[in-house]
């Protein structure tokens, strides 16, 4: 009966870590854009994203998930110094469109080597 609730347990902590596929990509900036209305932060890299949920599949760019946050700062200001100096940026998404209903929140973005 040990062994059992052990592996049944094992199996569900395997479940609970296993990543949810959520887009990417990688790319210069193209395009970086701050709205004053609300502070909204989006972003548009050159290059094809991949595996990017059912709500971000009509546009291409990606949301800035909590701007007034320290993270979300953060985030912005790596997006524009990669903009300022040609940098690739490679981004991974959340599998959510919380921020803005059709582009996908940035999980994770980087600055990478060409």
């Amino acid at each position: 009966m040990k062994a059992f609730l052990a592996l049944m347990l094992a199996g569900l902590c395997t479940l609970a870590v296993s990543p949810a596929i959520a887009g990417s990509q990688k790319g210069n900036v193209v395009s970086l854009k701050v709205r004053s209305s609300d502070g909204l932060i989006w972003v548009e890299l050159s290059g094809t994203a991949s595996d990017r949920p059912q709500c971000a599949l009509q546009q291409t760019y990606w949301m800035v998930p909590d701007e007034k946050s320290d993270a979300g700062k953060r985030i912005y200001a790596m997006l524009l110094s990669a903009q300022a100096s040609g940098r690739l940026v490679q981004i991974f998404g959340r599998n959510t469109c919380n921020r803005w209903l059709d582009g996908e929140d940035i999980e994770i973005a980087s600055m990478v080597e060409q």
